[in-house]
């Protein structure tokens, strides 16, 4: 097995021990807020039915719960398909992000972007597992995720200033990223008065449109995640009436693959308007 065969596998059993670890945490964050909840929590992982403290072994990212088939060990109650989904989803989300490092060719830009883009995919997983599950994004887990990305377009600016010398575009073309899905997430928001998106979705879109620094990428994350939005929900939105659509892991979603197949869609438009 090669190098990078080896790396891009550690990559997803990391994205999931993570998937499983944000999951966890959001269970906890709400579960906490939920004034209806007497019962205090342990530091371990526990049932938040039962209150049986989980072993190491049913902690087990994805193999833990098709071992237990999505059941509590002890009392049965169904875990639900969220923690899977989280676990399997962010693996790949590593896995795909962890393709993207070039291992022959390891420079100091895109090295250091790799690794904040690697944290920031941390951040606004936990943002995408939480909408989720409870259809919010907490203000504290933007405003991170906006530092973070906000951090990476300063690292970079710095590496290439020094080794190349001071690049404009490296500040305005991110502002147009963020302006462009921030800003028409925002104008959602306001236009519909919350009922087309979340007041968190057009900060989450903030966030993504700086880490992605190229308003091109932002508008190609922006499709992805609409399409996908639309094609998932479609069949609940037509059951339910009244159900809303969650943009915060479409939008991740988005994020992702614009990032990881951006020399693609560069080739593949240079091309179409050639």
């Amino acid at each position: 097995m090669d190098m990078k065969a080896l790396f891009l596998i550690l990559m997803f059993i990391l994205g999931a021990c993570f998937g499983s670890f944000l999951c966890c945490q959001a269970r906890r964050i709400e579960y906490k807020n939920d004034k209806r909840k007497k019962k205090k929590l342990s530091k371990r992982s526990v049932c938040l039915e039962c209150g049986y403290k989980l072993k190491w072994y049913d902690n087990v990212p994805i193999v833990s719960w098709l071992v237990l088939k999505g059941k509590c060990r002890k009392c049965h109650k169904k875990i639900g398909l969220g923690e899977i989904l989280a676990e399997v989803l962010t693996g790949l989300a590593f896995l795909m992000i962890g393709t993207t490092l070039d291992m022959e060719w390891m420079s100091v830009r895109g090295t250091a972007d790799f690794i904040i883009t690697t944290v920031f995919l941390i951040s606004v997983a936990f943002l995408a597992i939480y909408d989720g599950l409870y259809g919010k994004l907490p203000v504290i887990g933007l405003i991170v995720a906006i530092v973070i990305a906000v951090v990476k377009v300063i690292t970079i600016n710095i590496i290439v200033g020094v080794l190349d010398g001071f690049e404009p575009s490296l500040i305005y073309m991110p502002i147009a990223s963020a302006a462009i899905l921030g800003g028409i997430y925002l104008i959602l928001y306001v236009t519909s008065k919350g009922k087309w998106v979340g007041d968190g979705d057009w900060l989450l879109g903030l966030a993504i449109g700086i880490a992605l620094m190229e308003p091109w990428l932002a508008l190609i994350t922006l499709f992805i995640a609409n399409v996908l939005a639309c094609a998932v929900m479609a069949p609940v939105v037509k059951k339910t009436k009244n159900a809303k659509i969650y943009f915060g892991p479409f939008m991740v979603i988005g994020f992702v693959i614009a990032y990881t197949f951006s020399e693609f869609f560069f080739y593949a438009l240079s091309g179409f308007y050639m």
